[in-house]
This record gives C-alpha cells, sequence and structure tokens, in this order.
C-alpha cells in the first residue's frame, strides 16, 4: 500500500500535500508543523530544518484563508518609509524582510516621500487591512502636531490588537502603545565631531539634510554639543541644511568654498551627501583630505567606493530592521528592555583615509 506521501507525489495525482504529509516525512505532529510554519512557538533547530525540508520536497502550501480562521494576525507587516532608493532606507529594509521571512511573515512595504500627510494615510490603510503590525520607518517631521497624530494611531492600532513600532525614530513623548528601535544619532556625531576637533579642526561644517526631520536634529544636537564641550563657538554660516542627495552635498561645499568660510573639515549628514562633498572639492582643485577633511554618517558600501575611503559613522541597519521587526511580533513581557519600550543600538567610527590635520598656513 502506498504511504501517504507517496501518494502526495505520484505520477498523475492532483491532490495536494497535507500538513499530515508534511509531519509523517518529517516525523513529527502535525502541531510541530503547524508551530514551524506560524512561528509562534520554539522548535529544535534540527527539528524545524526537517520540517522546512519536507515543506520543500513535497510542495506543501498552507492554505492561509484556512489559517486566518484559527489564528488572530493576518501574518502581514506594513512598513512605512520616506523612500527606498537611498542605501539607508534599503539596507535597513533588507534586515526586515530577512526577519520577517525567518518568522513566516509578509511585509507590505509603502513610500512617503517624507510627506506626514501620505504617512498618516498609509497607517492608516494598513490598519484597515488589519496587519499585524505598521513599522514607520524614520519619520516625515519632529513637531508636536505630527506627534499627536502619531500617538492617536498607535493607540488606534492598539485597540484592534496590532501594534506601532517606530524605527530609526525618535520614542512619542509622552509614551504611548508604540514600541521604538532606534539607534544612536546624536551620540554618533557627537563622536565623529570630536575625532574632527582632535586632529586640530575648528572650522568644522556640517553638510546636508532638512531641518525638523528627527535623525538629522539629533545629528545636528551631537554635532554641536562636541563644538561647545570644547570651548568652540557654533559658527551658524557653517551649518548647512539645504537638502540630501548628492547634488545638494556639492552645491553645498561649493558654496562653502566660494563665500571662503575658512572651512578645514566637513561633517556630512549621510555618505551620499558627501559623494557631492567631494566632487565639489575635486572640482575646486582641492584635495581630499590635505586640503579639507571630510566625515560623514550611515557607513553604507559608497563609503568605501568613493576615493579616498570615506571615514563615517556605522550604523547597523539591517540588524536595526531585525530588531523591528522582533518588536512588532514580541508579547510585551518578551519585548521591554526599559521602562519605555525603547531599543537603543549603538553606532561606532569607522576610520578611514579622508580624515586628517587641517592644511598648514
Amino acid at each position: 500500500m502506498s504511504s501517504q506521501t507517496d501518494h502526495a507525489h505520484r505520477p498523475g495525482t492532483r491532490r495536494p500535500a497535507t500538513i499530515s504529509d508534511v509531519a509523517t516525512m518529517a516525523g513529527v505532529s502535525t502541531a510541530t508543523v503547524s508551530r514551524v510554519l506560524n512561528s509562534n512557538y520554539p522548535v529544535a533547530a534540527a527539528t524545524r530544518e526537517r520540517v522546512v525540508r519536507a515543506v520543500t520536497k513535497l510542495g506543501y502550501a498552507a492554505n492561509a484563508n484556512a489559517r486566518s480562521l484559527t489564528q488572530t494576525g493576518t501574518g502581514m507587516i506594513g512598513v512605512v518609509v520616506p523612500e527606498i532608493v537611498d542605501p539607508f532606507f534599503g539596507y535597513l529594509i533588507r534586515g526586515l524582510e530577512q526577519a520577517a521571512a525567518d518568522a513566516g511573515r509578509l511585509l507590505i512595504v509603502s513610500t512617503t516621500g517624507s510627506d506626514p500627510d501620505r504617512e498618516m494615510a498609509l497607517i492608516d490603510r494598513m490598519r484597515e487591512h488589519r496587519v499585524d503590525a505598521v513599522i514607520v520607518i524614520s519619520g516625515a517631521l519632529d513637531d508636536p502636531s505630527y506627534r499627536r497624530r502619531l500617538a492617536q494611531c498607535a493607540e488606534s492600532l492598539d485597540r484592534m490588537g496590532s501594534r506601532l513600532v517606530l524605527c530609526a525614530h525618535p520614542p512619542l513623548d509622552p509614551p504611548t502603545a508604540s514600541r521604538t528601535v532606534t539607534y544612536d544619532n546624536e551620540g554618533g556625531a557627537f563622536a565623529m565631531t570630536e575625532h574632527l576637533i582632535s586632529r586640530g579642526h575648528r572650522r568644522i561644517a556640517f553638510v546636508g539634510g532638512v531641518a525638523g526631520i528627527p535623525t538629522i536634529a539629533r545629528r545636528l544636537d551631537g554635532y554641536l554639543r562636541a563644538l561647545t564641550s570644547r570651548g568652540i563657538e557654533p559658527d551658524e554660516t557653517l551649518i548647512r541644511t539645504e537638502g540630501f542627495g548628492r547634488r545638494a552635498g556639492s552645491a553645498i561645499t561649493k558654496a562653502l568654498i566660494d563665500e571662503a568660510t575658512g572651512t578645514t573639515a566637513i561633517l556630512a549628514v549621510n555618505d551620499t551627501v558627501a559623494a557631492g562633498v567631494y566632487e565639489a572639492i575635486a572640482d575646486a582643485g582641492l584635495r581630499i583630505p590635505a586640503d579639507i577633511s571630510v566625515a560623514a554618517y550611515d557607513d553604507t558600501p559608497l563609503a568605501t567606493d568613493l576615493s579616498p575611503k570615506l571615514t563615517t559613522v556605522h550604523v547597523p541597519l539591517e540588524q536595526l530592521g531585525r530588531e523591528a521587526l522582533r518588536a512588532a511580533l514580541a508579547d510585551h513581557d518578551a519585548f521591554t528592555r526599559t521602562p519605555d519600550d525603547v531599543v537603543t543600538l549603538g553606532t561606532h567610527l569607522v576610520h578611514r583615509d579622508s580624515v586628517a590635520g587641517p592644511p598648514q598656513s
């Protein structure tokens, strides 16, 4: 007599493999198969591997409609992000996607173009689709009205059994039903500015970004704190938050050089802006770091493509994504590490070839 698994694979048969077929082939119970597929209960690694192997061999596909009758969630996680072409967001989403795949969840990713109204509309749409959680990456604005609206979204999601996770974003104050996974923006900028000061620089420009965006505000705070802690009066003419991207980095740097601001070092808000800084310095016939030192933030692969290789602040982007997904799925007790449900990842400096002392007069 043929076994169930033989029957499932006999040529000409149309009967799809069942969860019982998978259990038989893997030598486990159907409950264990369900636990592996739903990632809702700890399963030993060796057992999980046998189940996954059986699922693959049999071509088993769980019935999502039937599963939804026995589960409270949809298995979907909404992700709201300003854009995906920026390497910062791309690598963060890659970490999210890897963690989602491991957990058997489906990501729905939508972009806002940094428009706060579109961000709120997307959160509402995802709530209507009853996603298990909404992860908001970065944030459109850092003002009281925006935070109030975001807090209302958090409470609305919480009432329906979902949750809001803020990623690479400061926590809401006062605390709400949201969870936050972020990194030390201010500390990284402080450490990099300190490094430039320790090499002898005093005329350090802060280049790129847009005022009011939380990540930029925190990086600027770190830059200013480092200057004042070393007795250096911040010069507003050296703070140029006039846009993102290569073009902005190039235009701002050209202006700094043309205006004879005496800049000897530049801290770019990210590696992409730094690439524009490099272009403007080269166009002016100057050299990095002999004439102007350049440092940046994020440590994306672009940092090592530039010549000279870029000194930058490393942000653990993929880990940030994985932690955000974990926060979206964990129950309250498993997640809480601090009283306010906030996880903060560290950053560190990556020293390469773009920083030296100021040029000798």
